[in-house]
């Protein structure tokens, strides 16, 4: 079988997994699959290794946070076939918790993408061989994406002059009452308001 498009992608996919799709569908000119999340590893593979599906690259790992779903997160794999000039999008759901294979083995570049969903999400996933945060700082309290994070964070990062280091401190900023400071940084930095003193006692003078 020749795979010219969308189609026959769907059928010739759905002929050789059919006990791992458990769903497929063709919606805006885009072919979305989705399987167990423990059979990603397989799917994965043969989306790569078969000489009719050629999905040799990985263009992305989403996220999703669904908090009201008894599977609350969602992954969506996006790859891509030069040779057949083809996308598809392979979805997995799974419950809070659930650590979540890695796909590193297969495809490398997915390093930096999990690591990033693992950021933000706070999924883990088995056999990652560097899974730490890689946008926010390692002392970051929360995953920012996470429908439950609060918009003004757990800790807020600042500069002591006293401890002469960054440190971080507990969020004090409460959603109500917020007391805002509208002084301008030009005319409220200290040296600015001392070289203006300057100034004034230099007219007097």
């Amino acid at each position: 079988m020749i795979i010219k498009n969308l189609k026959d992608l769907e059928k010739f996919i759905n002929s050789e997994l059919a006990s791992k799709i458990q769903k497929s569908v063709i919606e805006n000119n885009e072919f979305l699959i989705e399987v167990n999340e423990s059979d990603l590893i397989d799917v994965v593979q043969f989306l790569k290794s078969n000489e009719k599906c050629k999905f040799r690259q990985l263009i992305d790992i989403a996220g999703v946070d669904y908090p009201e779903h008894d599977k609350r997160f969602e992954l969506v794999y996006l790859f891509l076939s030069h040779e057949n000039n083809i996308r598809i999008k392979l979805s997995i759901k799974f419950q809070s918790g659930q650590n979540i294979d890695s796909i590193t083995k297969i495809f490398p570049s997915a390093n930096w993408m999990e690591r990033e969903v693992f950021d933000m999400y706070g999924i883990k996933f088995k056999n990652h061989p560097d899974l730490r945060r890689i946008l926010t700082d390692y002392g970051f309290k929360g995953h920012p994406l996470r429908k439950d994070f609060p918009l003004t964070g757990f800790n807020e990062v600042r500069y002591s002059e006293k401890e002469k280091k960054v440190i971080y401190e507990p969020v004090k900023l409460e959603q109500n009452y917020r007391n805002f400071d509208f002084e301008s940084p030009w005319e409220g930095t200290n040296y600015i308001k001392e070289i203006k003193n300057l100034e004034k006692d230099g007219k007097k003078d």
